[in-house]
């Protein structure tokens, strides 16, 4: 990867190196709404600002990869999987720079172009478990040995409609262009192997196995816990006290739920058979949370009708609290 090739996640999502959690949250989720295909259909430029968008948040919410993505720079997927890390630094067994322009170039003749490739799908590769002996070299790689294969581990980012229905990308291996299908229902921290097409181990020309490593974009609306989808879906102090049939989105369209009178904020509705596909098949459940939001904007007729309601309320929902004591 070359130097022009380097993204500024911070600069993407609008927030400074020194931003917290929340900060970067915040950034995301804005960009998020603003960039998201179903408030921008058919915009191609909209869809690819979303997809920077979610790989940064992806990178920057999490405090490991942030910490490696800050100290190594465009080559923190490499460096954090292939280089042993000392300090502030990196000790790379006593290696002469002054042949190098810089550590990048550096880094850029290590890597031979095995890095991600501009404008292919997102996967960065690392060494992995040589097979038939072999041990790691100075620089953190795994040496597969004379008589041994060694295996390669990329990393690929999916949308979620992408991981839950299956998909095929196309890859690039140096001079090889391969075709893989994604089966559907991967999840985050799921391994594929691709047989035969890892690294060549050049003492013997054997060649390993190339191990594809799923990353999730994050979605404005799901999250995956286990085999189920959660949701959270907003109603209106009124729906909760009376009850309604409101519209919620599934992976496979929009159903209508119907919401039980006095339902609680927070309390969770179970849809089944609406979750994430399982490999022995089937599918898990969808959760939707339900959280009560009172409007911030009255008419002065719903003004009246609340102050009418408050006025001749029966219920007081802390009561329990007059008994507590110290």
């Amino acid at each position: 990867m070359a130097a022009t090739d380097f993204k500024d996640y911070y600069a993407m999502l609008g927030i400074s190196k020194t931003a917290t959690s929340e900060e970067i949250k915040q950034a995301f989720r804005k960009l998020a709404r603003k960039y998201h295909p179903d408030v921008n259909p058919n915009n191609k430029q909209a869809e690819a600002k979303f997809k920077e968008v979610n790989e940064a948040y992806e990178v920057l919410s999490d405090p490991d990869k942030r910490k490696k993505y800050d100290q190594f720079g465009q080559y923190w997927k490499q460096a954090g999987q292939g280089f042993p890390s000392g300090g502030s630094g990196v000790d790379m067994g006593g290696v002469d720079f002054g042949q190098y322009g810089s550590f990048n170039d550096f880094l850029t003749e290590l890597f031979g172009g095995a890095g991600p490739r501009s404008g292919r799908q997102s996967y960065s590769y690392r060494s992995s478990t040589g097979r038939a002996g072999g041990g790691f070299n100075d620089f953190g790689f795994q040496d597969a040995g004379a008589g041994g294969t060694q295996d390669t581990e990329a990393i690929i980012t999916l949308t979620f409609a992408e991981a839950f229905s299956g998909v095929q990308k196309r890859f690039s291996l140096g001079t090889e262009t391969i075709d893989v299908r994604i089966p559907g229902g991967a999840k985050a921290g799921t391994r594929l192997r691709v047989k035969g097409k890892g690294q060549i181990n050049p003492m013997n020309q054997q060649r390993g196995d190339l191990y594809l490593k799923v990353e999730l974009q994050p979605h404005t609306f799901f999250q995956i816990e286990g085999d189920n989808l959660v949701c959270e879906v907003l109603i209106t102090p009124d729906e909760a006290t009376l009850g309604a049939a409101i519209d919620v989105p599934t992976p496979d369209g929009h159903v209508n739920v119907k919401l039980p009178a006095g339902v609680r904020s927070g309390q969770s509705l179970r849809l089944r058979g609406k979750g994430w596909p399982i490999a022995k098949g089937g599918r898990g459940d969808q959760f939707v949370k339900v959280a009560i939001a009172p409007p911030k904007d009255l008419s002065p007729q719903e003004r009246e009708y609340y102050e009418k309601i408050r006025a001749i309320r029966t219920y007081n929902p802390r009561s329990h609290l007059e008994k507590v004591k110290l």
